[in-house]
Order: C-alpha cells, then structure tokens, then sequence
C-alpha cells in the first residue's frame, strides 16, 4: 500500500530548484505558520523546555511525535502516489551520533534548540541571544573543519541510505501504519501520565 511510486525514484541528490518569488513568498509565509504553532504550542517556553528535560513537562515530546506521525504517513502517501521523490541522508553512525551528542548538550546548557530559540526570540525572550551566538559560532567552526570531518569522522560506521523499514526488513506497507500506531500510543499515554503545561 505505500510501497515506492512507479513514477519517481529515490534519491540522495535533487537538482536545485530555482528560486522564484512565489517560492519563497511560501517559505516565507509556511515558516511564519510554523513559528506560530510552536510558539502557540509552548514550546518556544523556557519553563516548558527545561520542565521536558527534567522529564517533568511532555510538551515538547507530544509536539515532536505528533509532527513524526503527521510527516512520515504525509511523506509516505505522497510518495507512493508518486507526487513526491524521497531525498534520503546516508546513515553515518559516528557524524550522527557525535552531532547529536553536541546538540543535546547544547539544549542541556540553554534549554533551546535551533527552531525553538528562533521562536523565543520571536516572543520576546532575550537570553536566548547567547544560544544563537553559540550557534553562529558552531556552523563556522563546523564549516573549517569540514573538510577533515569528511575524510574522517563522517566515514566511521557509514551505511549508506538506510531507513528503519529496511533495516527490519519489513515492508512499507507494514511498517508507517504499525509505527504510527506505536507511536499514537505512546502520545496517548503521555497524555494519560500527566507533564501538561
């Protein structure tokens, strides 16, 4: 049932598109919707961000899991009525696993990340001027040294194009509708545990 489209193929390269004025006219106004709703859902909140660290308040995780099942059935459907190609990132254990560890202990240090800083300072909240000082810093750094990031470190445990469906070794078809029921349950269930703002 969702089983890749006949009519595109999968792929880690897309031809750039070029850029018009309605096209980002929509991105313009798809990502002032996006902040909106962050900002509306709380997670653009000091005290709500720091609380789903402490594993206190589960605004956060609801809101991510949420846009998890919405984008991958969205992605999927798309893609098995061929109006969508799959642009997929090779799976680099030690890159990955090494970002995220920085990102976290980014979060941890300033209780923000990349989209929910942009929301705060949209709202107001000044301290997080010093996370996007922080994250300046950061992509520059990365940028020097990405060259001898990709001669190194983004080659330990490369796996090429890899998604948790194949690594199972269970269909498509199988596998979205299974997960997002895991998932809808454990939304469900964060609910029914409590951690509302």
């Amino acid at each position: 049932m969702i089983g890749p489209g006949k009519a595109v193929k999968e792929s880690t390269s897309a031809p750039p598109a070029p850029l018009t004025a309605g096209r980002l006219l929509a991105a313009i106004v798809f990502g002032l919707m996006f902040g909106f709703l962050l900002q509306k859902g709380g997670v653009g909140k000091y005290n709500v961000l720091v609380g789903q660290l402490l594993l206190q308040d589960f605004t956060v995780a609801k809101v991510m899991l949420t846009a998890i099942v919405v984008g991958m059935v969205g992605i999927f459907a798309l893609h098995h009525f061929a109006k969508v190609n799959l642009h997929l990132h090779p799976t680099k254990l030690a890159a990955q696993t090494l970002g995220g560890l920085i990102f976290g202990a980014g979060f941890a240090l300033i209780a923000y990340c990349p989209g929910t800083g942009a929301v705060a300072l949209g709202q107001g909240s000044w301290d997080v001027l010093f996370g996007m000082a922080g994250l300046v810093a950061g992509s520059f750094l990365y940028a020097e040294l990405s060259g001898w990031l990709k001669q190194t470190v983004e080659t330990w445990g490369n796996h090429g194009k890899l998604m948790l469906p194949d690594l199972l070794h269970i269909p498509r078809a199988i596998f979205v509708p299974a997960f997002a029921l895991l998932l809808l349950a454990v939304l469900f269930w964060l609910d029914r545990a409590g951690g509302h703002r």
